[in-house]
């Protein structure tokens, strides 16, 4: 035996649970690296670890691919829970105002939901290639010629399995280990991304089949936001517990005209009305179907509010006589003038969401610096215009959500849809989209996505339609299996090349993007 491989353990004399151990957890080049860098400088381990290249052997000789399916759901595990528990220690020190709160009791470890949220994703990930394996070999064997009696017998399991999407429908079942994280909101806004994805690229794949070919400029995606918009602002007034907590807020404090705060100098000692108040009672004078202004300044000894939104008084009497709606005086008592109110809020909105969408589209925009580089004058010209066209687009759907209301005031008679105003008029607000159908996409489909959610909930509430138990975990499955259905299709269909390199690790074919990778050499890889 040469001086070289004296000490060094057999393949034979190798421990089986450190040869497995080894196998499921490392594989052969991070082996080498391993090796080369910190196994080789230490003797004692030297001499107890094999050579890369045995080791190499070692891995061959069994099935790699288990081993490399075990290997990824390991390492998506414990990067899940790494970044959990990094969000928690961010968020409980360094996010959390106020005097720290009191810790929650402790779960046991199969209770909480990070390591529920880690497992989850780890054994989709991980039945999701296993799965895949196992139709993709009983396709084959089906399709062979000893299989032609089976087949004959049972020509509808025969088609099934042996149909190309078998495997991708089939891996798709891996989806169920959803139901292992608690079904709360986290979960349903899982599947419903999922379910949105699942239907773009649908209409994706519709495209390229010709069926969208002659489609007039203006159809787009941006059509969705009216829809959604209206449906968010209904259930923003009339349920606001269906509704997105953080969507509402942004909304709130960009509608610095028509949300009346607290004066500078009011006493301290009256209560003045919160903005959820303000809210709630709006949706009080829709029920009541927009009763007129009755002002206190002209008539101070005359019951002038209707008794369920007198908690509204301290806005309304102050307000100005000439205003004749009790919305209005609500909205902007200081004003008479609708129009003049509106262009009033441009003057003091529009500022302050140009800042905020110039920092996040700069800080968005360093990634492309090369861009800047080469042609500066350019690319600001594009960056300015981005900026103003979302910052049109987010002032026009707010305000004009709120302007139409005065709108509608001395529009519609009283009586005339007193309630559904509110779709109506988040509709109008929505149309301000067209201005970013170009480049609004995931914008667009983000409200839709909110718009689902809520309407969803508010069915709920109010007994539309009732919930199906793991409802949101079949929905997962089933648009999971849509999307592997069009990937194995069409994948140009999935519009995203960082989810289609997603889908190619959950296939278990690495970080590859089908779309742009030769089919021969995608087949040769696979079959090596």
């Amino acid at each position: 035996m040469s001086s070289s491989t004296a000490g060094r353990p057999d393949q034979k004399d190798m421990d089986p649970i450190l040869r497995n151990a080894l196998r499921y957890t490392v594989s052969p080049r991070e082996y080498q690296l391993l090796h080369q860098y910190l196994l080789s400088r230490a003797p004692v381990v030297r001499k107890r670890t094999p050579p890369p290249k045995k080791y190499n052997a070692i891995v061959k000789e069994g099935d790699d691919y288990n081993a490399a399916a075990v290997r990824a759901s390991l390492r998506l595990a414990v990067v899940t829970f790494s970044g959990l528990k990094a969000w928690e220690l961010v968020r409980t020190r360094l996010l959390s105002r106020g005097p720290p709160s009191k810790r929650s009791p402790r779960l046991p470890v199969w209770k909480s939901p990070n390591v529920r949220l880690t497992c989850s994703l780890s054994l989709i990930l991980l039945f999701h290639r296993l799965l895949r394996r196992f139709f993709t070999r009983l396709r084959e064997s089906l399709l062979t010629q000893e299989a032609k009696p089976f087949r004959q017998r049972n020509p509808r399991v025969s088609r099934t399995l042996t149909s190309r999407l078998a495997p991708a429908i089939g891996s798709s079942l891996a989806g169920f280990f959803l139901a292992v994280y608690p079904g709360d909101q986290l979960r349903i806004t899982i599947a419903i991304y999922i379910f949105t994805r699942a239907l773009e690229f649908g209409y994706n794949y519709s495209e390229e089949l010709g069926y969208f070919r002659n489609r007039p400029y203006w159809f787009g995606s941006w059509m969705l936001m009216p829809i959604s918009c209206g449906q968010l602002l209904h259930a923003f007034v009339f349920d606001r517990d269906c509704f997105p907590a953080a969507y509402g807020n942004f909304i709130l404090d960009n509608s610095p005209q028509y949300i009346q705060a607290r004066p500078p100098g009011y006493p301290k000692h009256l209560k003045w009305p919160t903005t959820f108040d303000i809210v709630d009672n709006l949706a009080e004078i829709s029920k009541l179907k927009w009763p007129s202004f009755t002002s206190p300044i002209m008539f101070p000894n005359s019951e002038t509010l209707p008794r369920s939104v007198t908690a509204i008084a301290s806005i309304t009497s102050p307000a100005h006589p000439a205003i004749k709606h009790l919305s209005c005086a609500l909205l902007h008592p200081n004003d008479p003038s609708c129009l003049r109110t509106y262009v009033s809020y441009w003057i003091q909105a529009f500022p302050k969401v140009a800042r905020f969408f110039t920092i996040v589209f700069t800080a968005m925009s360093v990634t492309r610096y090369k861009a800047f580089l080469n042609a500066p004058i350019s690319a600001l010209n594009k960056l300015a215009k981005s900026i103003l066209r979302m910052s049109l687009f987010i002032c026009g759907a707010i305000g004009t959500s709120w302007g139409s209301i005065c709108l509608f005031q001395n529009v519609f008679p009283r009586n005339l849809l007193p309630t559904q105003r509110w779709f109506l008029g988040g509709f109008l607000g929505g149309m301000w989209a067209f201005l970013e159908r170009k480049n609004g996409r995931g914008n667009f489909l983000y409200s839709a996505r909110m718009s689902i959610d809520s309407l969803w909930k508010v069915g709920v509430k109010r007994g539309w339609w009732r919930g199906i138990k793991n409802g949101d975990v079949l929905l997962f499955v089933v648009s999971l299996a849509t999307v592997n259905a069009l990937y194995e299709v069409a994948p140009k269909s999935v519009s995203s090349g960082v989810a289609r390199k997603g889908l190619g690790v959950l296939r278990g074919e690495g970080w590859v993007d089908r779309a742009t990778t030769p089919i021969e050499r995608e087949e040769k890889r696979s079959d090596e």
